[in-house]
Order: C-alpha cells, then structure tokens, then sequence
C-alpha cells in the first residue's frame, strides 16, 4: 500500500515562502503521476498542480502561475512544493496525491488520484 506523508506546513507572513514535502512509501516514487491540492475553509478541494513520472521539476499552473513549483526527487521518494511570495488567500490544508499512469510516459495531470497523504496545515497571515 502507498502511502503519502506531508510536512512542512505553519504560519508565514505574506510574502513569506514554504517548502512542503510528502515522503512516499510503499512503493517506489517513480512508478507515480504526482500532485498537489489544497482545500480552504469553506471551499471546495483544488488542484495546485501536477507532475509527471519523468519530470524533476514543474510549474504549479492550476493556481497563480509562477509563485509555486512542484519538484520531485525520485531517489528520496519525496515530493516537494515550494511555495513563494505567498499571499492570505493561499490559506488551507495542502495536500499531495498520487495515481498510476496509464502509460509510464503519460504527460499531464489525470483526472482521479487515488492516494492522499493527510494533509498539512498552512495559514498564511500578520
């Protein structure tokens, strides 16, 4: 069984930055389609971006693109989201996912992941 383990989350102030990571265990990282999500009080679940199998590094482009940056390290079974210039709307439990691809080389994020770490806490205020 996969399972997903996030850290890293806290109070910043706008402005601020944070690195989230979710270490993966189970099985090894590599074999994942990965992703971030994040849920504020009151509002729906959303996508923060995804990542292929074989990228290190991607733009979280479902958000205010530029701000944060997904990058997985493979060799350390971990995921990370790094999260810059950070605003009180970016307040809520972030959370990392993973799927299977349908194919190892499959570009893009998939519509259902089907493994969730717990969630991380990140409050985002002066």
């Amino acid at each position: 069984q996969l399972q997903l383990v996030e850290s890293g989350g806290g109070l910043v102030q706008p402005g601020g930055s944070l690195r989230l990571s979710c270490a993966v265990s189970g099985y090894p990282l590599e074999y994942y389609a990965m992703a971030w999500f994040r849920q504020a009080p009151g509002k729906e679940r959303e996508r923060v971006g995804c990542i292929d199998t074989r990228a290190d590094a991607a733009d979280a482009t479902d958000i205010e693109k530029g701000r944060f940056t997904i990058f997985r390290d493979n060799a350390g079974n971990t995921l990370y989201l790094q999260m810059d210039n950070l605003k009180p709307e970016d307040t809520a439990v972030y959370y990392c996912a993973a799927v299977v691809p349908p194919y190892i080389a499959y570009i893009g994020c998939l519509e259902k992941y089907d493994y969730w770490g717990q969630g991380t806490q990140v409050t985002v205020s002066s």
